[in-house]
């Protein structure tokens, strides 16, 4: 099972590496992949080397696109056109999508999430639909598409990527070694 992380310059940190860690925790292959560059840097200037350039990425060899927040990331990935065909193709080949923050915006403004439930950003609803606003949770399921409110529910949205590609009993076992509780 491969996860495909987008990374673009601006990305939110703690929404990209703790889903990561938690995944990979659990047996899950993650690939971090540059959307423009192999060196990204995100909101809080943390340089990260990813592992590859999106333009590498076979997508027949992923399971799941996963799209951090942070504003700066999303302008990028909205800006760019790589990402956006590499993102139209998953979901016209069924794979799962995660994003996180104003991640899930970038899916709605591609109009790939049409009229399935979601969660973003407070403040950045405007910018969901017509994806369907799910107000007052920190994740949301619905079939392919996991979204998470912002970088406090990581956490939440780790754990849930976790348990849809490799069971709830892999996902409770990773919750227990980390002590999280949320």
């Amino acid at each position: 099972m491969k996860v495909c992380v987008l990374l673009a310059d601006g990305f939110e940190e703690s929404e990209a590496v703790i889903p990561v860690d938690l995944l990979r925790r659990g047996g899950v292959e993650v690939t971090l992949a540059g959307v423009e560059q192999r060196q990204v840097t995100s909101s809080h200037n943390i340089v990260v080397q990813a592992d590859c350039l999106l333009s590498d990425v076979d997508l027949e060899q992923v399971e799941m696109v996963f799209v951090p927040g942070g504003l700066g990331g999303v302008n990028h990935l909205l800006a760019n056109d790589g990402d956006r065909d590499f993102l139209s193709r998953a979901v016209e080949a069924d794979k799962y999508l995660a994003a996180i923050c104003a991640g899930p915006t970038v899916l709605s403004r591609m109009g790939l999430i049409d009229g399935k439930r979601a969660v973003c950003y407070p403040g950045c609803e405007e910018w969901l639909p017509p994806a369907i606003h799910v107000a007052d949770q920190r994740v949301v399921r619905d079939g392919k598409l996991l979204t998470g409110e912002a970088a406090g529910s990581a956490f939440d949205l780790g754990l849930l990527m976790l348990e849809v590609l490799k069971g709830k009993a892999v996902s409770d076992e990773v919750r227990h070694s980390v002590y999280y509780y949320g």
